[in-house]
């Protein structure tokens, strides 16, 4: 897995801006949570999707991106928790042990 770290309220509005022209997955990360680390970890023996960007949020260090990220996309602030943008819009999120990629693929493949 090759994720791009999200670490400035700024990179909303570029994440927003190419959820146009491909789908972006975000995970959010709890460094304080065992759950957290194993649904990572799952991801992480995991090869990218094609065409979809993967960004990397680490929560305990930006919380000012989390809140802003349940306050834009509309969704209940959990961790772990998977985020998937599209056309501007959360279109599915997921949390805990429920985070799998065979999802996310499943997903993905519904936005075709």
């Amino acid at each position: 897995m090759i994720w791009k770290n999200l670490e400035q309220l700024t990179a909303l509005e570029e994440i927003d801006k190419a959820s146009f022209t491909h789908p972006i997955l975000i995970f959010k990360h709890s460094t304080r949570c065992s759950i957290s680390d194993v649904a990572k970890a799952r991801l992480d023996r995991e090869d990218n999707l094609n065409g979809v960007d993967f960004y990397y949020l680490d929560l305990i260090k930006h919380r000012d991106i989390s809140n802003a990220l349940a306050e834009k996309y509309n969704v209940h602030h959990e961790s772990p928790q998977i985020l998937l943008i599209h056309k501007g819009e959360c279109v599915y999120d997921e949390s805990h042990i429920a985070i799998t990629m065979a999802e996310i693929k499943e997903q993905v493949t519904s936005l075709s």
